[in-house]
Order: C-alpha cells, then structure tokens, then sequence
C-alpha cells in the first residue's frame, strides 16, 4: 500500500512539474505571428525550444511554418495562439528535415489532421516509430506523445499554395544548401519570407548536413525576392539585415578555406590556420565554428567555380 502511495504521489510530482514554455508569440506581420528559440543547442533547461515557427491566420485557420520540437511545444503554441484567436490549424509547411522544426507535427495531426507538407528526405530519414536527436537529448517526460507522423505531400519543385485569400509560394533550392533538400516559403502579397535554416542571425550555424556553394546559392535566391519581413530559423531578426550576417559568414568561411587550399594547408592543420574571428563572440561559435570550416575543406579542396 505505502509503496502505491509513492509511486502515486511521484507520478503526480512529475506531471506537476511538466516543462513549462511560457511562450509569448510576436507577431511581424499583418496576420503573422512567430515564436523565436533560444540561441543555443538543445536542452532539458530550454525544453528543445531553440528553433523558430509561425502562425499564419487565413479567413478560418491557421497555416504553420515549422511546428517546433515535441508534441508539448506544439501544444504550448497553440494555446499561446489561441488568446488570439482559437481557430484551427489546416496545414504545416516544414522548411527541412531537421527534427527542432517538426516534431511539433504530431499534435497538429492528432487534433486537426492537419495536412503536413514538406521534403521527402524528412520521410526518408524519419520513419514512424522511430527515435530523433530530441528523443536522445531531452527527458522522456518532455517528449511524451511526440511521434514521428509522415508528411502528406512532398515538394519537389516551385509550388504555390493557397489557403483562404492568403498565397504562399514554396521554393526548393534543388541542390544541398543547409541540408541535402530544402524550402523556403514566400507570400509575394504580404512580402513575408519564411527561411527556414537556411538563414539564421545571431548564432553560427552547423553545416554537418550542408554545402557552403549550395548555402550561398539559397542566400542569392532568397535575396532575389522582394521581401520586407523574413522570418530566419534560428535568430530574431527579422528586418532588411537579417540575411546579412549569413551572408558574410559563408562568404568568409568560402575564401578563406580556397586560400587555405590554394597555400596548401592540409585537412589536419585548416581548422587552426583559418579564422573566422569576426564571429567568435556569436553564440554556438566555439561549438560549431571549427566543423564547418572542416566540412568547408573537403567539399572545396577540389572546388574549381568562381
């Protein structure tokens, strides 16, 4: 009987202790609110909340863009939204397939089958009932009821969506950029640009899954687009700059690791020749910056473009 009792009130104990996001959406344009993570790497003290997603309100629903990390963020951003305006959610456009930006999917799915539109690599590296990274990295409890949900449609080339009178336009890069498949999501009436990974301010990158070429290409494409609002994947800034910080760091990362080739520095001595100090203050530096010139060297030490 004592024993009961315990497990009763430690189970109770647990739930009351259940993660708490206190999530405060912005919004950043008309009918556009976002959640913006935190600058770091994921973690039991942010409970996986280091990515940033959006809320869309069309005539009667919402449309996301990103659904955040678990089943409990999800839900967490749904009732923050729903002070707003409790409507339903009818679709989720995912940017790539890194799991910080859909796992959220599953509680969409569950309380309103809401379509899930997305890259087919998210389905090929993901399969239903399957562990993540956020599995791995967060406790059980913070996880509980994420699952791994296929998406509904896969994106292959330049698809507009419309839903209610709000358009929204969603464009490959159709070579490796951030990872081997990604989008990015345009509404041309509102100029408001969704980015995804494939920008981010504020903190440096990890360009395990990416391409510097492929990166910098996204960046020319995204900055062909009349945008006055864009929405990084990781990062708060959301103005005219908001690429430019990107910009330069890939720029930088791509000269500097040629002029390493071109001198003949090997692969075991680049990430202590280059330097990137412009951004050694920039969150996730210590942490990423030397992988990605590593992974700059191998794809560039043969690299014969411009």
């Amino acid at each position: 009987m004592l024993r009961n009792i315990l497990l009763s009130i430690t189970i109770t104990t647990t739930s009351l202790l259940a993660f708490e996001y206190n999530l405060k959406p912005k919004q950043v344009s008309e009918n556009v609110w976002c959640f913006f993570g935190k600058l770091e790497a994921p973690s039991k003290q942010n409970g996986g909340y280091m990515s940033n997603s959006c809320y869309v309100k069309t005539e009667n629903s919402y449309i996301l863009i990103d659904s955040g990390s678990s089943y409990n963020f999800a839900k967490a951003a749904y009732k923050a939204m729903s002070k707003i305006e409790r409507l339903p959610v009818k679709a989720i456009l995912n940017t790539h397939d890194h799991d910080d930006h859909w796992l959220g999917n599953s509680f969409y799915k569950e309380k309103f089958n809401a379509k899930l539109i997305g890259v087919e690599l998210q389905d090929i590296n993901n399969k239903a009932g399957g562990k993540t990274r956020m599995h791995r990295i967060l406790p059980k409890e913070m996880m509980e009821n994420t699952k791994i949900v296929p998406l509904d449609q896969h994106i292959k080339e330049v698809t507009t969506l419309n839903f209610g009178k709000e358009k929204f336009v969603l464009i490959p890069i159709g070579q490796t950029a951030h990872t081997a498949e990604d989008i990015f999501i345009y509404m041309p009436e509102k100029k408001v640009l969704f980015t995804g990974d494939l920008v981010m301010n504020g903190r440096i990158t990890s360009n395990r899954d990416g391409s510097v070429i492929g990166s910098i290409k996204a960046l020319e494409m995204i900055n062909a687009r009349k945008w006055e609002v864009l929405v990084p994947g990781h990062g708060f800034d959301t103005s005219k700059k908001a690429t430019d910080e990107f910009v330069k760091y890939f720029t930088l990362l791509k000269k500097r690791v040629l002029e390493a080739v071109e001198d003949d520095v090997g692969i075991a001595a680049v990430t202590s020749e280059v330097k990137l100090d412009e951004f050694k203050n920039t969150p996730m530096f210590d942490e990423l910056n030397s992988s990605n010139i590593f992974g700059a060297y191998e794809e560039l030490e043969f690299y014969e473009g411009e």
